[in-house]
């Protein structure tokens, strides 16, 4: 299953109905203190470099909280920026700009920051034949968000969840006591399987598996890997992969790589957001 619209959308207004129950409830009270009759105007600026993502859920954190807050754009989504450039302007009551400052730019730093993370690898195996993929290391309640800012990052999405694709993991298999046995229990050829160990690699070929992921092969051993499939299927190779060696992988010829880093390891982006009345 692919993102589409309908799919963001839903996640979009799932986020921000369960951020504004978890922040404000039934009321903020600090901004009620701010007489409500009173106009504000908020700039939201970047303090460090990045790759802007996460309109959508910056703007419903602010429409759902005052349906009359309009916002202004300086920089589009996916759009590098710089420290110090001025990212958006709103306008509004200014109790209600308070309300919806920190649950907006709890959305803008996370996504933009996956997106960010996302782009760096992106950027460093784009000269090769290989693909950056997600995986299903995301945070809790944010999988949609985040696949969307892999996709705005440059990246392309696995599966969306349990639901979506069979990929049959080192547990499964034991359950099943083999990889010959655990495949022929799928029954049809619409499955990844993953291996930890050449033998388990020509097994899995052995029984016509066609969409292998390599888990945790050094690059050695990888570039045995390619060798011995020779296109027989599709490879895919994930664990321990980072900027220092994802363009070694990259250069063997394995068409996927997939990175849990770029959803699970990041580092928010800072962003300001400063209000004044007017």
């Amino acid at each position: 299953m692919k993102l589409n619209k309908n799919i963001i959308l839903d996640a979009v207004n799932n986020n921000v109905v369960s951020a504004i129950a978890e922040d404000i409830k039934n009321i903020d009270k600090s901004s009620t203190l701010v007489p409500s009759n009173i106009n504000g105007v908020a700039i939201v600026k970047a303090n460090q470099k990045a790759i802007l993502c996460g309109k959508p859920w910056f703007e419903k954190s602010f429409k759902l909280i005052d349906k009359g807050i309009t916002c202004q754009w300086g920089i589009e989504e996916g759009q590098e920026f710089k420290k110090n450039q001025i990212i958006c302007t709103l306008h509004g009551k200014y109790n209600k700009l308070l309300e919806g400052e920190r649950i907006g730019l709890n959305f803008l730093q996370t996504l933009s920051a996956t997106a960010t993370s996302t782009n760096i690898l992106v950027k460093k195996i784009a000269q090769t034949s290989s693909v950056l993929l997600d995986t299903r290391k995301t945070i809790p309640g944010l999988r949609i968000a985040q696949k969307y800012a892999v996709k705005i990052g440059g990246g392309l999405n696995q599966r969306l969840g349990l639901y979506d694709e069979i990929l049959i993991k080192e547990n499964h298999i034991k359950s099943f006591g083999s990889i010959r046995a655990a495949i022929e229990n799928v029954g049809n050829n619409n499955y990844q399987i993953e291996v930890e160990t050449i033998g388990e690699l020509i097994i899995a070929l052995e029984c016509g598996a066609k969409n292998i992921l390599l888990d945790n092969f050094s690059i050695l051993k990888a570039k045995e890997a390619t060798l011995i499939n020779k296109g027989k299927a599709m490879l895919e190779v994930s664990g321990n992969i980072n900027i220092d060696n994802i363009l070694d992988y990259a250069k063997l010829g394995i068409p996927r790589i997939s990175v849990g880093a770029i959803t699970k390891n990041i580092e928010a982006i800072d962003f300001s957001m400063i209000i004044d009345t007017i």
